[in-house]
């Protein structure tokens, strides 16, 4: 697996201090998405921002589902896979520490898979209205990863009960999460952003 494996987008750091956050998308997103969202919440971060491989009705995402909240978790196994081989490769090219993932949805759900199944890819993450990505997952060490999982509190798509199962899931295995849920559906509001930039704030002055 190379970087060029994945169509992406990178813009390089203009602020050596702040980690490098990989953007992953949502359904029928792709590389361009999450870029702005990025440079809210870290202005000066370098970015990384590959677009999901899979297609569903021609909608780019990073793995298959066999229906709404229903996932192909032999596929979220190997795409989740693809995506740790194409960090560690674009980490070599760019010259780049681990990232913190920023995912929204289906990018969110792939992030927290690639927690759980290659924790050595990522620093962190950024898990926008994600959901529990595999019901029998392995036994990670996250040992101290930071993890903001923000949900909203009217989300159609993610229930209440999912969200504080996966906080529940990566807190077993070691990482530090921080749970919000937000007066807001499956979109995104300036809360997100106000809370991502605080967080990632507090993330950068711990490492330094």
């Amino acid at each position: 697996m190379t970087a060029s494996a994945f169509i992406h987008r990178f813009e390089p750091a203009r602020d050596a201090g702040s980690p490098p956050l990989l953007l992953l998308h949502g359904t029928g997103g792709d590389e361009n998405d999450l870029l702005g969202l990025g440079k809210m919440i870290s202005p000066g971060a370098a970015l990384l921002s590959p677009r999901g491989r899979v297609l569903e009705h021609g909608m780019p995402r990073f793995f298959r589902r066999l229906a709404e909240g229903v996932f192909d978790e032999d596929d979220v196994r190997r795409r989740a896979h693809e995506l740790g081989d194409f960090v560690a490769e674009a980490r070599k090219q760019y010259g780049l520490a681990a990232p913190i993932a920023v995912g929204f949805s289906n990018g969110a759900n792939i992030a927290a898979a690639l927690l759980l199944l290659k924790p050595e890819a990522l620093a962190g993450a950024i898990l926008l209205r994600a959901m529990v990505p595999l019901s029998d997952p392995p036994n990670a060490d996250l040992a101290g990863k930071p993890v903001l999982l923000l949900s909203g509190q009217a989300d159609p798509i993610v229930p209440a009960s999912n969200s504080a199962r996966l906080t529940t899931l990566l807190s077993e295995a070691g990482a530090r999460v921080t749970h919000k849920v937000l007066p807001a559906g499956h979109q995104l509001s300036q809360a997100d952003v106000t809370l991502a930039r605080d967080w990632i704030g507090n993330v950068a002055a711990e490492a330094a």
